[in-house]
């Protein structure tokens, strides 16, 4: 089962860019965030024209994540539990059943969080540990677990271009990094650096400062497998040219392969 994770930044501006990585790339399960839009403007017919079944919570002009899979998708779920006053639509789950075994996915789209420190940045923590909560939750099934998406978290300095810049920000403070790594102490594993050791792959240059030329880039889309998820992995890469193409988003697809 071919898993991706992808930050679209628009479902209705990126819509030809996301077909055509759909038909090049394959995946069978595909977890989008920033969608922007709500439930009832995504393009679920386009998608399912593609083969996909289609859950989505979404937000009007901001956030929203969904989910597509070729797999029926079961026990859905919108919105991260732990606080009932955010209105944020930025997590969706749901089980999938493989053709070999079951698995469970968490699309997120994480908190930004800048300015920091501030009221943003507190949303940011306060969200990273009610993850946290909920990963222990679903840990109880013993099933094959993936969370993955837009964490806005860029874990190491191999993973920013320019790491001195990133030092005062939301995304590299020492508070960012000391809750991912909580999440990781759970027994999940960075799927990427499970295969792939090597400095400058990112999945981010921002629209700003010819960054994309510069391969100024940080690494901040990840997919976490947990203990039995990892068990099944096969290969985990970036789709980087998909950065080069006309009108793309400022995110790529990363995916990972799992034997089920």
């Amino acid at each position: 089962m071919k898993i991706a994770t992808y930050n679209i930044n628009g479902v209705r501006v990126r819509l030809p860019r996301i077909i055509d990585w759909i038909k090049l790339s394959k995946p069978d399960v595909a977890l989008l965030q920033e969608i922007k839009c709500e439930d009832d403007k995504f393009p679920t017919d386009v998608f399912g024209d593609l083969g996909y079944n289609v859950v989505t919570h979404g937000q009007k002009g901001y956030n929203g994540v969904a989910i597509l899979s070729k797999f029926p998708l079961e026990d859905v779920m919108r919105g991260l539990p732990g606080d009932e006053s955010d209105t944020h639509s930025r997590w969706i789950e749901a089980v999938i059943q493989g053709d070999k075994k079951i698995i469970r996915v968490g699309c997120l789209y994480l908190p930004n969080g800048n300015p920091a420190p501030g009221a943003k940045f507190d949303y940011k923590l306060a969200w990273m540990k009610r993850l946290q909560d909920r990963a222990l939750d679903l840990l109880q099934f013993e099933d094959p677990l993936l969370l993955a998406g837009d964490f806005n978290v860029i874990p190491q300095v191999e993973d920013a271009h320019y790491p001195e810049k990133w030092q005062d920000d939301a995304l590299f403070r020492l508070e960012t990094r000391t809750e991912w790594r909580k999440l990781l102490n759970l027994g999940f594993q960075d799927g990427f650096r499970l295969l792939n050791q090597h400095p400058e792959q990112y999945t981010f240059w921002d629209f700003q400062g010819n960054a994309w030329n510069r391969n100024d880039g940080i690494r901040i889309d990840h997919l976490l497998l947990s203990p039995q998820c990892a068990d099944l992995l096969l290969e985990c890469k970036i789709d980087k040219e998909v950065r080069g193409w006309e009108k793309p988003s400022d995110h790529v697809p990363i995916w990972v392969k799992l034997d089920c």
